[in-house]
């Protein structure tokens, strides 16, 4: 029984550092997008 809540505890850890690090990816993302974006002047 112990183990089995081990287990599941070291899943949910690892899960939430996996989607934290695919959030933070996505931001860097969107930064770059942002920042390299081509502006037009005039509009």
């Amino acid at each position: 029984m112990l183990k089995k809540v081990l287990l599941v505890l070291v899943a949910s850890i690892g899960g939430y550092f996996a989607y934290k690090k695919t959030q933070q990816s996505r931001a860097d993302k969107d930064l770059w997008a942002e920042a390299v974006d081509p502006v037009t002047p005039g509009r």
